[in-house]
């Protein structure tokens, strides 16, 4: 049985680069950019890279990349739009939970929910974030936005979502398992409406702080996440849908 992100992104890319939080990628590599002090050398990797928006942006400024997803609408999309940049990017078909990639690169990335923390346990959340480590060389860094469990002790999600173009129903916030469910109804690139019964698991700062110490990164730093405006100089706040975590091995 498909789960419901697999569902989602069956048929949806030409519908997935028209939505709103898609619209800040050249300012969010802008960052990106600075975080690895402009070295073209750097070889990146780009989990849960959807239609590549990042990675092809990378590409066309001179990185090495390789992105990686769980969906072939998603890649078939991204390949697409690697020939009518004219750029390279090396992208591949595989699950985030079952990488085979050891200190072979200088920066992962996973932006927008790449992969975590959509995961149906906590368990594989992690084994995502072992995975991003493992592919890591010495001194590299992980550059992730994950959501922000402070936002839904403050705030509605549902109207959040609703504000953002998402038909969304039904939701229950849990306390015990910080996993936010919904019914969203949602129209593929086909108009082929779907329902597709959401689980998505909140973090708070101080447990991707624990998760990414106990994987022995030398430093983990966490900051509010404003789509296509990362910064260092933005601290976490309530009202922050996500958070940007940056680590250091």
């Amino acid at each position: 049985m498909k789960q419901w992100y697999e569902e989602l992104f069956e048929n949806y890319a030409e519908t997935y680069d028209k939505e709103s939080y898609t619209q800040g990628t050249r300012g969010e590599v802008d960052f990106i950019e600075k975080e690895i002090n402009f070295d073209k050398s750097k070889k990146i990797l780009d989990i849960g890279c959807g239609t590549g928006r990042h990675s092809i942006e990378l590409a066309k400024r001179g990185y090495p990349v390789t992105g990686i997803d769980l969906s072939e609408s998603q890649l078939k999309k991204a390949v697409e739009k690697t020939k009518n940049e004219k750029v390279n990017v090396n992208f591949i078909r595989a699950d985030a939970r079952d990488l085979n990639f050891k200190n072979e690169f200088d920066l992962v990335l996973m932006i927008c929910e790449g992969a975590f923390p959509l995961m149906e346990t906590d368990e594989m959340n992690f084994k995502i974030l072992e995975n991003a480590k493992k592919a890591l060389k010495q001194s590299g860094k992980l550059i992730l936005t994950t959501l922000n469990a402070l936002f839904p002790l403050f705030h509605s999600v549902k109207e959040f979502l609703i504000t953002h173009g998402f038909d969304s129903k039904g939701h229950t916030f849990d306390l015990m398992t910080f996993r936010d469910q919904s019914t969203v109804e949602i129209a593929d690139d086909s108009g082929v409406r779907k329902k597709l019964k959401c689980s998505e698991r909140y973090y708070t700062p101080p447990e991707i702080n624990w998760y990414l110490k106990s994987l022995h990164f030398n430093s983990v730093d966490i900051y509010g996440c404003k789509i296509g405006t990362f910064s260092r100089h933005d601290p976490l706040r309530t009202d922050d849908y996500e958070m940007l975590v940056i680590a250091e091995k």
